[in-house]
């Protein structure tokens, strides 16, 4: 076991710290965005990035290795879009999810 091993053994967070460059298949296609997730003693933090806008993830709750959190987008419309990952090393997968009538997106990515 290395160092970084033992680190985020102590510390659950530390699974979702990091740079991510995470595809989601939307109906209107694909949307490449880069998740910057943070651990500040603890604390999860995040920014989602694309071409388009950058917002924050707004209350982040990490249990084990799900990460769930909501955000405001305006592009390409306007929602509040609630995602619910799992991470399993250097790999993410889940959903974002709009509401209403739209259909969940299914959401890859990589640490970068």
């Amino acid at each position: 076991m290395v160092a970084a091993d033992l680190h985020r053994g102590a510390n659950e967070l530390t699974n979702f710290a990091g740079s991510w460059n995470v595809t989601i298949a939307t109906p209107i296609g694909d949307i490449k965005a880069v998740f910057d997730i943070t651990d500040d003693d603890g604390v999860i933090g995040g920014m989602a990035r694309s071409d388009e806008e950058t917002v924050a993830f707004l209350d982040p709750v990490a249990e084990g290795d799900r990460l769930t959190w909501t955000q405001k987008v305006t592009t390409p419309m306007q929602l509040t879009l609630k995602f619910d990952v799992t991470v399993e090393g250097d790999t993410m997968t889940g959903t974002s999810n709009p509401g209403g009538m739209m259909p969940a997106s299914k959401v890859n990515g990589s640490r970068s």
